[in-house]
């Protein structure tokens, strides 16, 4: 494993990153994009399971977080534009893997808030990558206009640092609800209590987004669910979306559906669902994580 700073496109941060490298030549590349309020050395026991396996895999630490911000009052801050800046990072280090890489089958892998990133660059960019994974993906909120316009007043009234309780507690609200006899604030996020207490424990993931974070999250939102402006150069990419049915981000069945019918719509041909029993938010740090770890493995694993 190794680690290094790339520069962003805007050249706004340093992209903290980290490259996990098999022993003997790669078989193929996932690329994860980690989610809201939290950061990439969480993704370490998955990279190195890619790796034992043959894979080489990168992971940044998205703007607004962990070592890529250079203060603690930057995290949960992106700047303006700051969402589409995001793919511009994503694209960066896309960029920088497949050419330490030449020729090898790409994955993008998004968890969460990193789902949306990941499903409006492949809105834009495609033909870059050869599999998306959609993983604990949010489901369309009906109320991310609002949630865009609360976010602008506070900027405008309180400053773009500023981190509204209110704009939280909107979006979280009754998340935990069922989860509360776990003795955590958020026990929806995973079942293991050994996750959860580290979770709890870390600034890097107990942090609230700023005004900034706020809207540039809703615009992700937006940009992720409107079926305008897919480029669709590669209509035969494989989606995969994976999801614990304990998970309160899907908001129910149906709305996870749309979620995948939109892919299709938008004329991607080979789009999945899976849905994990008993599991909540965080597949890869749940108590039966290996075996989403191996069917993650399955799909990319070419089939003789």
């Amino acid at each position: 494993m190794t680690e290094f700073k790339l520069k962003s496109a805007d050249g706004a941060v340093s992209l903290s990153v980290a490259v996990f490298m098999p022993e003997s030549s790669p078989k193929g590349i996932v690329q994860i994009v980690h989610g809201m309020c939290e950061h990439k050395e969480r993704y370490y026991p998955f990279m190195d399971f890619l790796r034992e396996n043959g894979y080489a895999s990168i992971i940044h630490d998205q703007r607004g977080h962990g070592a890529t911000v250079s203060s603690p009052e930057d995290l949960g801050y992106m700047g303006k534009d700051g969402w589409l800046a995001l793919l511009d990072d994503v694209k960066t280090v896309n960029g920088y893997i497949r050419e330490a890489c030449p020729g090898l089958p790409l994955t993008l892998f998004g968890h969460s808030m990193g789902s949306l990133v990941v499903r409006c660059y492949t809105k834009r960019y495609d033909s870059t990558i050869n599999r998306l994974f959609v993983c604990g993906s949010p489901s369309d909120n009906p109320a991310k206009g609002a949630g865009a316009v609360l976010a602008t007043l506070f900027g405008v009234l309180r400053g773009w640092h500023y981190r509204p309780k209110l704009l939280n507690t909107i979006s979280f609200a009754g998340y935990n609800k069922g989860f509360e006899g776990d003795g955590f604030s958020r026990a929806w996020v995973c079942s293991d209590t050994e996750v959860l207490e580290k979770y709890h424990n870390d600034p890097l993931c107990r942090f609230r987004f700023t005004s900034d974070g706020f809207l540039n999250l809703m615009k992700l939102v937006q940009d992720c669910y409107s079926q305008k402006g897919w480029k669709v150069e590669n209509p035969e990419l494989p989606v995969h979306f994976i999801s614990g049915a304990l998970d309160p981000c899907r908001i129910s069945d149906k709305a996870l559906g749309e979620a995948v019918d939109l892919m299709k719509k938008v004329g991607y041909g080979n789009v999945s669902l899976k849905i994990y029993p008993g599991m909540r938010h965080e597949l890869l740090n749940e108590k039966d994580h290996l075996s989403v770890w191996n069917d993650v493995l399955s799909n990319i694993t070419p089939q003789k």
